[in-house]
């Protein structure tokens, strides 16, 4: 309670609000080429160093990590992380992070990774904290914008790794031979046939709609249906919903004669399959798409196929084909090894169940923290509150990287009290 008490303490007697914006300035506003501007910066550090050495007069024994929390941490951040290690009694030694509508958001960010959230992930970096990006993006997508936003020196470091096309290959520089895994590579001929006949037919066949509406993005396993409308909008929603219900009979099509079975509607039995997922039920109801087939009587070698793949749905954003072999969190222990990762505490951030795949992976082992966005599915949802509770406003990643940063602050204070 000594820790509680003393943090109470802090945010009662020091101008807490008025540090934090010194701090953002300094760090995010670095000096620039003019006298004016030079002097200005120069002045708010001065002022920031002095607030913090009054801090650490205060607390003698915790002073200058309580400067620092102070500084970077609302006071429900910085009660979080106190609860954090009170519970865990560690730090965080790994971020695995979603992008899409987990760091950055299409209606609150402009789609872009906002400065602060930057700055945090490069002080993560600084601070020998590896960064493993966990996205269904392709490779050269996210590669782009991570080196855009961190800078090619940070990306190419040897302690930034990329699980790209949601788990389907990793890429970890500077690991030579290991550097870039392509774990598709591994599936059983059948499952990868099955996938190469789908994204041959999935544009060709499509309904005139859903082949103007829709492109395929770029991978090099998953078949990604993308709308050329504005990713969220009325638009997109309506051409994905449209697009989820012909990938789904798509793909029963192809399976069924991949294997060479006897179904009288192929479509049918695959869409009352996937609708074992609700948000895609609800979808596939509200155009009026059957869901009624005897699954149970189909052919045996028809459900372990559909066994071992799934159909994502993201509203307004894409419908595409996985395999659940090849998930996230099978790219993330790949690259938990490549990087010798071997006692993992992980910061797991994401908003869909592919993510939910990791943060129960975690959960399981004992090997770390999750939070989610409020708009994540309602799975992911319960699963983060059920833990930990870690929910943060859209847009408001740099929230969590916070409470993380804070926690591996008092994780070094008790280590140095021990």
């Amino acid at each position: 309670m000594e820790q509680y008490d003393q943090l109470y303490r802090l945010y009662e007697s020091a101008d807490t609000e008025t540090l934090r914006a010194y701090q953002e300035f300094v760090d995010l506003f670095p000096p620039l080429r003019t006298r004016v501007a030079l002097d200005r910066w120069e002045s708010v550090r001065e002022e920031l160093d002095e607030q913090k050495a009054t801090i650490a007069e205060e607390f003698p024994a915790t002073g200058e990590t309580y400067a620092e929390i102070a500084a970077r941490l609302t006071r429900e951040e910085a009660f979080t992380a106190l609860d954090l290690y009170a519970k865990y009694g560690r730090a965080v030694n790994v971020l695995v992070l979603d992008v899409d509508e987990t760091l950055r958001s299409a209606g609150d960010t402009d789609n872009e990774i906002p400065r602060e959230t930057l700055y945090l992930l490069t002080e993560f970096h600084e601070r020998g904290v590896p960064i493993v990006v966990c996205t269904g993006q392709t490779l050269e997508n996210v590669k782009g914008f991570l080196i855009q936003g961190l800078g090619n020196e940070v990306v190419s470091s040897g302690s930034v790794s990329i699980v790209y096309e949601s788990g389907n290959g990793v890429f970890t520089p500077k690991h030579g031979s290991e550097t870039k895994q392509l774990l598709y590579e591994d599936l059983d001929s059948t499952v990868v046939d099955m996938f190469d006949a789908v994204r041959g037919r999935v544009l060709s066949e499509a309904p005139d709609s859903v082949r103007h509406g829709c492109h395929l993005q770029g991978n090099e396993f998953n078949v990604t249906l993308k709308p050329n409308a504005e990713v969220g909008s009325e638009t997109a929603v309506e051409i994905i919903d449209e697009a989820l219900g012909y990938l789904c009979g798509l793909v029963g099509e192809v399976v069924v004669d991949a294997v060479d079975a006897s179904v009288e509607d192929p479509a049918a039995l695959a869409r009352t399959y996937f609708a074992r997922d609700p948000e895609i039920q609800a979808v596939l109801d509200a155009a009026g798409r059957s869901t009624d087939a005897d699954v149970d009587a189909a052919p045996a070698a028809v459900v372990d196929i559909f066994e071992r793949i799934d159909i994502g749905y993201y509203e307004g954003d894409a419908a595409e084909l996985v395999s659940l072999e090849l998930d996230k969190s099978a790219g993330v222990e790949q690259a938990f090894e490549v990087l010798d990762i071997d006692d993992p505490f992980a910061l797991v951030m994401g908003d869909s169940k592919s993510d939910l795949r990791v943060m129960e992976w975690v959960a399981e082992n004992d090997a770390g923290i999750a939070a989610a966005p409020h708009h994540a599915s309602a799975a992911v949802l319960d699963h983060v509150r059920d833990q930990d509770d870690l929910v943060y406003e859209a847009g408001e990643a740099s929230s969590i990287l916070n409470v993380v940063y804070g926690l591996a602050l008092l994780a070094e204070l008790g280590e140095r009290r021990s």
